[in-house]
């Protein structure tokens, strides 16, 4: 595919507008078929159309490729084409990527991760896992899919990819190392309140006292006269 001027004039200006094309094979030969007319471009538009595709090597660095169709054999000496079979291309392991990354985003705004850091992360004895990446991962959990933590585990975690944005290794995380993490975190409920009570207050110059608190309920099915404590369900 290609980008192909045409120009005309009009009110005696001159004009230039263009059009995506691509080279089919006919029984008369190669022809050009006009995929969409884009209209004027200006130097952006035009640069944006002509940036087909980047390939990355593993430096980070790109170059610019071509497209061509299949059964169009590209130039032999030309270095900047790549071959790419899409009848031959699958998609594996999807995974939740954007969710994540912005509950992932939220905490940093937060500063819940300089906050837990020198709390839950020995330098003497490091895990396997930090303690405070794991934090965050139960945290990104309640706000996006709220679960147990076997649920996490099993489920939950591997459809995402925190993995690879907190950087923790395949089989690290477990309901064990979950709960662990939330027994290690309650000493620091206060310090966390005021954490968080300063830190909105920066974000959005608001006073307020943050309580965090667990609510354990109690439901039973029928009148439950016997116990007071259950009248309410």
């Amino acid at each position: 595919m290609f980008l192909r001027r045409h120009e005309r004039s009009k009110d005696g200006k001159d004009h230039a507008y263009w059009s995506l094309v691509e080279t089919v094979r006919t029984p008369d030969g190669p022809r050009q078929r006009t995929l969409c007319y884009l209209g004027e471009l200006n130097d952006s538009a035009q640069a944006r159309w002509l940036k087909t595709i980047e390939v990355f090597n593993g430096q980070g660095e790109s170059r610019q490729l071509k497209l061509f169709p299949s059964d169009i054999e590209p130039p032999e000496d030309d270095a900047t084409v790549a071959r790419v079979r899409l009848d031959k291309v699958r998609l594996e392991r999807p995974r939740r990527f954007g969710d994540c990354c912005l509950g992932l985003e939220l905490w940093k705004r937060r500063e819940l991760d300089r906050f837990w850091e020198p709390l839950l992360d020995r330098t003497d004895d490091p895990a396997d896992v930090p303690g405070s990446r794991v934090a965050a991962l139960l945290a990104v959990n309640r706000r996006c899919a709220p679960g147990s933590e076997l649920a996490i585990e099993e489920r939950w975690y591997p459809s995402t990819a925190l993995d690879d944005l907190l950087g923790i290794e395949e089989g690290k995380i477990n309901d064990t190392r979950l709960y662990r993490c939330l027994d290690r975190r309650l000493p620091h409920k206060t310090k966390l309140e005021r954490h968080l009570s300063a830190r909105y207050g920066e974000l959005f110059q608001a006073e307020f006292d943050v309580l965090l608190y667990d609510l354990t309920s109690r439901y039973v099915e029928g009148a439950a006269e016997k116990d007071p404590m259950m009248q309410r369900g």
